[in-house]
């Protein structure tokens, strides 16, 4: 992550993805890029090529509301990666590390254990902070003290869980590019970054991709080892009073397989527990 040019860096990896032809130009003659040149991408935002190269290069790093959405429809973003773009020009104040520990509210932490259904904290970082003994036996990287994001990329065992696993990543990929939206000198976040884009050939490829969204659903289709496949419902829901800290939920459609194989394993772990052995 370049931290003294986030915007700069994003411009660059968001025109890589777009090609010529899908926004009406040529692409014939031999091209040093991929996708589209900075002069094609100016032309487009209807703004001269110089000042495109200035922004793109960090020397100027304040441009207009104007100019921003006209690169946005130029580079074809969505809703929230023009939002992204927008962060990114008017970055807010930035805080060096974290300011404090983050720490589950009592109250989040006992409505955890009593959720019927496999549930965790994270915090901003996708740190397991909490979780449900259900959410356990889900999976181990839903332990309290894992990070989300390393087990997904690192742990073979979670790729075999995870039979939609290129869709997961890229989910946890445009998730923690929103993030960084927010903040892009945040040392805690670009180390975070720095070792996974070093140990991680898939999670290099989504980073330069740029791609933004945090989508506080969606669906997760499993194959856990005791109780066969599951296709969960996952809900994200933001935990009031706090610095970023998220109740990641689980459920499954009422009268499925699914409910059926969450509710077995919701007796193992709890045969487990009774029996010492969680």
């Amino acid at each position: 992550m370049d931290k003294a040019n986030a915007l700069g860096e994003y411009l660059r990896a968001r025109r890589d993805q777009v090609r010529p032809e899908e926004v009406g130009l040529i692409a014939g003659g031999r091209r040093r890029v991929a996708g589209l040149r900075r002069e094609e991408l100016a032309l487009l935002a209807g703004i001269s090529s110089d000042y495109y190269l200035r922004l793109e290069q960090g020397r100027d790093r304040r441009p207009s509301v104007q100019v921003l959405d006209a690169l946005a429809e130029a580079l074809r973003l969505d809703a929230t990666a023009t939002a992204h773009l927008h962060d990114l020009a008017r970055p807010r104040p930035r805080r060096r590390g974290r300011p404090h520990a983050e720490r589950v509210p009592a109250g989040i932490a006992q409505f955890l254990e009593q959720l019927p259904m496999p549930a965790y904290v994270c915090g901003k970082y996708m740190d397991v902070l909490a979780a449900n003994p259900l959410a356990r036996a889900l999976s181990p990287n839903f332990t309290p003290g894992r990070n989300v994001l390393r087990q997904v990329f690192l742990d073979p065992g979670d790729r075999e869980l995870h039979l939609d696993w290129d869709r997961a990543t890229a989910s946890v990929v445009g998730s923690l590019r929103a993030t960084a939206g927010t903040d892009p000198e945040d040392p805690h976040l670009a180390s975070l970054v720095g070792e996974l884009s070093l140990r991680s050939e898939r999670f290099r490829t989504l980073w330069a991709r740029a791609e933004v969204g945090h989508r506080r659903d969606g669906t997760s289709h499993m194959r856990h080892p005791q109780v066969g496949e599951l296709c969960l419902r996952r809900d994200k829901l933001d935990v009031t009073g706090t610095d970023g800290l998220r109740l990641v939920v689980y459920h499954a459609e009422p009268g499925s397989a699914s409910a059926e194989a969450l509710s077995l394993l919701g007796s193992i772990a709890a045969t487990d527990a009774r029996d010492g052995r969680a």
